[in-house]
């Protein structure tokens, strides 16, 4: 359990923070994460990584020379967001373009892709490479579904030393792309670990017992097995990930036995022990092994095994030069530090006009944020719980994380009579940035596109409830590419739109079409319990999730009842001053 802390929320930014200061040498803190703090090579490829803070060494560990150029750092177990990766990528960019890698989460995947657009869009060639080594979490012809575990160290060494050596970005990219091709993990786990704060581990693994093919993010395994010797744990993992290998798999391997947390040093030199011969038994010559905690998982107890396949090039930067607070091989030149320019200074933004018809919208819009937060911090626990069946049991922390920026956000712009489109967009903006994963990119993304839909205008109509409801759920759907059935979020969203549009298309009051709405989504929610999950970390394990709802459909309709609530209550719009919002609040809906 983690007990060193003052506020758990900001357990991940003062970990990095403490990590800078003990590392000056080698990185410098940026807005988002960190960056070499000494001098890169004009020119070169910069290779930036990163994911969810609690798998130290990874993400941070690993920048400096010969490996990464920089990391972008989220919170615990949740993606940076989009905003935070472009910041990082920018500050690291070296002339020769940016290779973006890291584990396959669906979090990560929709963050540091708006991250590769935006990079792309100013004239910043920006690749991706995401990292599938772990065999459990799909089967070998559906290679791209697999999340990445431990596999993330050879895929970023073999990048940064092919970066490092002066290859172009075409280059670099193959190398990664051929590196996750032939690397292959497996994990197991002998108890969970408990995020800061928490009283309770993700997960418990019955005495006796051992979870096999679990995920870094504290998700169980697929399955549970009686303990092994650790003979008979090696044979598992060995036999395990020699029936995967790649085809063009040649007899040198790397071999890299890592921790999650708990386990000791001398507990994995023993399995390592066990593993070598194994190997040798099968014809396969080990390269440069390592062991120790490479990804780790908070307290998480238990361990994995990687195996990456050699060919002569892999092997060369394989072999090369690192040194990395983290991670260091062979001899590099001490480099020069650099200057690290400050923050810019921001452009002050063009005054916003807003009319009185959407200042009022706007002070409405932040006072259902407020309403948002309260429910979640109401259901912070259970939310967390309930995604533990199956997940990493963070979508009520980071629910609860980006829903008080949002909330704060829209109370500051709202106070200043911004307009809803600014209360809204800047509300989505602080969501995004402050929640991470795939909830924060989801959350952020639709509140953004609400205020966009509603704009700045001089009255509102009917129509325009709609076509922010509307817009809302576009860009979920847009964004996450999920569909009904898949046991999401978008299971509650869908029947949530279509409820409230035939209600509203009906001459329904907004609080009556949001009630209806919202009665829909809640029960679609509940439905979500019958479904095998199809996407997310939960997929992985769909017989255990069988039987729950699905934690994001609960949320949504948790909020979408409380938002109903609030409107029909009318609460807040009695005073004088508001008469204009009451308007809005209760009549909106029905009024041309």
């Amino acid at each position: 359990m983690t007990q060193i802390f003052d506020n758990p929320a900001d357990f991940a930014d003062e970990a990095l923070d403490g990590f800078v200061a003990a590392n000056r040498g080698y990185v410098a803190r940026v807005d988002g994460g960190v960056v070499r703090s000494t001098e890169m090579t004009p020119g070169h490829v910069a290779l930036v990584i990163g994911g969810g803070s609690g798998h130290y060494p990874a993400f941070a560990g690993l920048v400096g020379p010969g490996l990464a150029a920089a990391s972008a750092c989220g919170n615990m177990f949740a993606s940076p967001a989009a905003g935070q990766v472009y910041r990082v990528a920018k500050a690291a960019n070296a002339g020769g373009g940016v290779l973006l890698s890291y584990g396959n989460y669906a979090g990560d995947v929709l963050h540091f892709g708006q991250a590769q657009l935006r990079l792309n869009a100013e004239g910043i060639e920006t690749r991706t490479v995401l990292v599938t080594d772990d065999i459990a979490s799909a089967p070998l012809d559906q290679i791209e579904k697999r999340r990445g575990i431990a596999g993330d160290l050879t895929v970023f060494k073999i990048a940064g030393a092919a970066a490092e050596a002066g290859l172009n970005l075409d280059d670099v990219e193959r190398l990664a792309i051929t590196t996750n091709h032939r690397t292959r993990s497996l994990g197991v786990a002998f108890g969970g670990c408990t995020l800061p704060g928490a009283s309770e581990p993700l997960f418990n693994v019955p005495d006796g017992q051992m979870s096999l093919g679990l995920g870094i993010h504290g998700e169980p395994g697929i399955s549970e097995h009686p303990m092994p010797t650790a003979s008979e744990l090696a044979e598992l993992l060995v036999s395990r990930l020699l029936a995967d290998k790649p085809d063009d798999a040649g007899d040198r391997v790397v071999a890299i036995v890592n921790g999650l947390g708990t386990v000791k040093y001398d507990e994995l030199f023993l399995l390592f022990g066990k593993v070598e011969p194994l190997l040798n038994k099968a014809g396969l010559t080990v390269v440069e092994p390592e062991c120790g905690e490479l990804v780790t998982s908070l307290d998480m107890s238990g361990l994995s095994l990687t195996l990456l396949w050699l060919d002569d090039e892999l092997e060369q930067f394989w072999a090369a030069p690192a040194d990395t607070p983290a991670y260091r091989k062979g001899n590099l030149a001490p480099r020069t530090r650099r200057e690290m320019a400050g923050p810019e200074a921001a452009t002050a933004e063009e005054t916003e006009k807003a009319t009185a018809a959407s200042a009022d919208l706007g002070r409405l819009a932040a006072a259902v944020l407020a309403q948002v937060r309260d429910v979640v911090v109401e259901h912070e626990e259970e939310l967390g719980d309930l995604d533990a069946i199956a997940g990493d049991g963070d979508h009520g922390i980071g629910m609860r994380r980006g829903v008080d920026a949002a909330a704060a956000a829209g109370k500051q712009n709202a106070a200043a009579g911004a307009s809803v489109e600014r209360v809204l967009t800047e509300a989505g903006e602080a969501w995004s940035e402050r929640a991470g994963g795939t909830s924060g990119a989801l959350w952020g993304s639709a509140v953004i596109a609400a205020g966009l839909a509603l704009g700045n205008r001089e009255s509102y109509q009917a129509a325009d409830a709609s076509a922010a409801v509307t817009a809302f759920t576009d860009a979920i759907t847009e964004l996450g590419k999920a569909e009904p059935g898949d046991k999401t979020m978008v299971d509650a969203l869908l029947p949530f739109r279509d409820a409230f549009r035939k209600a509203a298309d009906g001459g329904a009051s907004l609080g009556s079409a949001l009630a209806i709405a919202a009665a829909a989504a809640t029960e679609a929610a509940r439905q979500t319990a019958d479904l095998r999950p199809l996407k997310g970390r939960a997929r992985p394990l769909a017989e255990k999730s069988l039987g729950h709802p699905d934690p994001g459909a609960v949320s949504f309709g948790l909020i979408t009842e409380r938002i109903a609530t609030y409107i029909e209550s009318g609460a807040g719009t009695s005073d004088a001053d508001n008469s204009k919002l009451a308007a809005a609040a209760g009549n909106g809906a029905k009024n041309d």
